[in-house]
């Protein structure tokens, strides 16, 4: 279909759903949001795939650092819109506006956007030859090497550093703000001022991660080693940051250190490389089994987060549980490949 219609279809959707939140009985809401959430990792998968057709190889990694940003920088700011939202409508119709958001977007996004830039009119010359030779890198589906994907090391190790990954930032989206009010004892405003900073963070080291790898490669020589050292600075980074916060008893200064935190954790994602292939169905295909476990680990984090406090009457345990599924996440890249395709493996 092509990632114009299918980002089309899933963002309605996605719109549609959100809407719907609001419509059920308060009892129900949260089981309803789930549809929601788990659409993501399909709209993740196109949005990649549409990087083939819209960036020159050598940016493709800077594109995706820039992606994941906005992608951050969106979160990041959602608590201040909903706190501000709530108190001027009910939380139903706070939905209803969201799921309006994403309808706003479609309706600009489907007349502007095309899958290969050439069929766009307002595309000149000179940018069509930078992006000389991305079309092949786009189209062609293959078969994807099933055998090979679920023999394979690297994508056994890639399906577990996301799984680590999405597992410790899914904190930040679900139980931060509660943890801001009941450990932290901070009224509702200024929590939702303070939970700004990991996903504020968070984007921006997507963004330089995007820029660093590159030069990273060029340092090293090897495009492995780059981002093999990236990995280990974000896991090992993400997950110190977290163990300092705990003994800091300042709020403001506590929420600067998860920030930072963020900070080191984005940094592992715009390029994590190693599921690709030559097809682009075996491209999509690889991209999306990376994201369904990664949804894998955000889907049990907030269970295990409320498990956690229930059974110890500590939000702490949390904190130190996050900081070791880094360090596995850290060494999952020991034994990752990022550059061999999937054929040759």
């Amino acid at each position: 279909m092509g990632p114009r219609r299918v980002l089309l279809r899933v963002v309605l959707w996605w719109s549609f759903f959100t809407a719907a939140t609001g419509w059920v009985r308060a009892g129900l809401a949260g089981r309803d949001a789930i549809p929601v959430r788990r659409r993501r990792g399909r709209l993740l998968s196109e949005s990649h795939q549409g990087f083939h057709h819209l960036a020159a190889q050598r940016e493709r990694v800077r594109a995706q650092g820039i992606m994941w940003m906005s992608a951050r920088w969106g979160g990041a700011f959602t608590p201040l819109i909903v706190e501000w939202a709530i108190r001027r409508m009910t939380w139903r119709h706070a939905f209803e506006a969201f799921g309006v958001l994403g309808v706003l977007w479609a309706a600009a996004f489907y007349p502007w956007f095309r899958d290969n830039p050439r069929d766009h009119k307002g595309v000149n010359a000179e940018e069509l030859a930078v992006l000389e030779g991305a079309e092949k890198l786009a189209t062609g589906d293959g078969h994807v090497p099933w055998k090979k994907l679920i023999r394979s090391r690297t994508a056994w190790m890639l399906w577990a550093q996301y799984f680590c990954l999405s597992y410790s930032w899914y904190f930040y989206i679900t139980w931060l703000p509660t943890y801001l009010k009941e450990y932290r004892h901070l009224d509702a405003g200024y929590a939702a001022q303070l939970a700004v900073f990991p996903l504020l963070f968070g984007g921006l080291g997507c963004a330089i991660g995007g820029f660093l790898s590159p030069l990273a490669a060029r340092w090293t020589g090897s495009v492995a080693v780059a981002r093999r050292w990236m990995a280990y600075v974000g896991f090992g980074g993400a997950g110190l940051m977290l163990l300092v916060h705990t003994g800091i008893r300042s709020p403001l200064w506590a929420m600067v250190v998860m920030g930072l935190a963020g900070f080191a954790n984005d940094l592992v994602m715009p390029g994590p490389g190693g599921l690709h292939g030559r097809g682009r169905k075996v491209r999509r295909d690889a991209s999306g089994s990376m994201n369904m476990m990664g949804n894998l680990g955000s889907g049990i984090a907030p269970i295990v987060f409320g498990y956690v406090i229930q059974t110890t009457k500590s939000c702490l345990p949390n904190f130190y549980i996050m900081a070791a599924i880094y360090l596995l996440g850290a060494l999952c890249w020991r034994f990752i490949d990022p550059v061999t395709p999937l054929e040759e493996t």
